[in-house]
């Protein structure tokens, strides 16, 4: 894997990629409290099947992309983070997946410019048209969203986090995730700024509009011991994808399914990629250079 510094109107995001320069082009976008090292499993195989991965450190969590105001990280702008690194990468199409906070911008994304997305892969994340619904019609579903409201409160919940050398911060991986992947997360988020612009996208509001049903190529998958999402706006999510879908349920898994069952993630990935695979069986990008057209 390779080091990268993507610079944007946005600012510079960091990155790590692999895979030959020419291969498929593939996004992947980490969640909280997390950076793209969140996908590196992932990214190996891909890149192992030729496949050019890039999983960048998204807004906020890369220090020359980190705008300080709440409101600077509603999803409207997380998306055109999307759009700007690719376009910087010249990437006309690309595949693009997601988890946690990176899968509900993957789905916007994938709503609002279906003609770059060339198919969709969210982990954990049911589609947020899903996920109001049950937020209405779901008891159990809100108690499991709470969290999302107490975790505004700014700068108590930043002082709860890293308070006696970040106990909090480390117990939200709840095991789940490799120590050194957990401790390289936390020293990340300790530093001056680091976490507050993380929360922010918890704070920076409602999205400017509405999300509609997503018409590319989509897999979901969800695992039955997620303590964000539930299984009822895991099974609404389908009601929200237009195109062919496939939907995945990993059994006794936790809510950081890259790191905790990265095999059958890698397997359900690499297969959906293939299904929709326009070149038989090569795994060249479409475009040469988007930036020149």
């Amino acid at each position: 894997m390779t080091e990268l510094s993507i610079s944007t109107a946005a600012g510079v995001f960091d990155a790590i990629a692999a895979g030959p320069p020419e291969g498929r082009p593939v996004l992947l976008l980490h969640g909280f409290p997390q950076t793209g090292l969140a996908w590196q499993r992932q990214i190996a195989a891909l890149a192992e099947h030729g496949y050019r991965v890039v999983a960048p450190d998204q807004r906020g969590y890369s220090p020359g992309a980190r705008p300080e105001r709440p409101e600077d990280y509603r999803i409207g702008a997380l998306v055109d983070d999307v759009l700007a690194i690719t376009e910087e990468l010249g990437w006309a199409s690309f595949d693009l997946a997601g988890h946690d906070w990176g899968g509900a911008v993957a789905w916007w994304t994938a709503d609002a410019h279906p003609g770059r997305v060339r198919t969709l892969t969210v982990v954990s994340t049911p589609h947020p048209g899903a996920l109001a619904t049950t937020l209405r019609t779901d008891q159990d579903q809100r108690e499991r969203s709470r969290y999302m409201i107490d975790w505004r409160e700014a700068p108590t919940t930043e002082e709860r986090m890293l308070a006696d050398d970040a106990e909090a911060l480390r117990a939200s991986y709840a095991g789940k995730v490799p120590q050194d992947s957990a401790e390289a997360y936390v020293r990340h988020l300790s530093r001056p700024g680091a976490l507050t612009a993380a929360l922010n996208w918890y704070r920076a509001g409602r999205p400017e509009g509405a999300i509609g049903v997503v018409e590319v190529p989509t897999l979901y998958v969800w695992s039955t011991e997620d303590s964000a999402f539930g299984p009822a706006a895991a099974r609404e999510t389908g009601q929200w994808v237009g195109g062919p879908y496939r939907f995945e349920v990993l059994q006794g898994v936790s809510h950081w399914v890259p790191e905790e069952a990265p095999e059958t993630l890698n397997r359900f990935l690499l297969d959906h990629l293939r299904a929709h695979d326009d070149h038989g069986n090569t795994a060249k990008s479409p475009t040469a250079d988007f930036r020149n057209r």
